[in-house]
């Protein structure tokens, strides 16, 4: 089986274009998308063939991580809408951006609290409940899809990019003090 390399990936797995997806469906899809195009399949195929099924594969597997992932769906669903979102723009709402700082002193604290672990805990759960909040916007803002709400999505998109890091803090530094103990 070829896969057109040419599909939006959405098309590639037979989803409608849209932020929700199944994902059992996506899963489903996607082994089946995996066995017909895995380059081993291709061993004995000539040099082009061989060649083709990489780039298959290739672009089957980036197609399922961007859609298996609400960020990288949401960027993928603006680029599609002609919205993509421009790297170099880093306006920000100050009130979040005020909120992001508490956070980090936040996480700064913890080594000196009486609870470092149930602390961390506290504020990793706010941070995934605010992350789950920002995925929920995306959903309803790409849902209608176009002007302005665009604009929100994008900056829902930006804002999920600051909790996932802050995630990847709580991680690290969970990992420090554990090593510590």
């Amino acid at each position: 089986m070829q896969t057109n390399l040419s599909k939006n990936y959405f098309e590639l797995f037979d989803l409608p274009v849209n932020f929700q997806v199944d994902t059992e469906a996506l899963a489903l899809r996607y082994r089946e998308l995996q066995r017909t195009t895995h380059p081993d399949r291709f061993a004995n195929a000539s040099e082009q063939e061989r060649r083709l099924a990489i780039q298959q594969a290739a672009h089957v597997n980036e197609a399922y991580r961007t859609l298996k992932d609400p960020m990288a769906r949401a960027r993928y669903l603006l680029e599609l809408r002609g919205a993509p979102i421009d790297e170099t723009d880093t306006s920000m709402d100050p009130g979040f951006l005020m909120e992001q700082m508490e956070l980090r002193e936040s996480l700064e604290a913890v080594r000196g609290s009486d609870e470092p672990f149930d602390t961390l805990e506290r504020i990793r759960s706010d941070i995934e409940q605010r992350e789950r909040a920002l995925v929920e916007d995306l959903g309803v803002a790409l849902g209608h899809g176009e002007g302005d709400v665009l604009e929100r999505a994008k900056d829902s998109v930006r804002k999920l990019q600051f909790m996932r890091r802050l995630l990847s803090e709580t991680e690290e530094l969970e990992e420090a003090l554990t090593h510590e103990l």
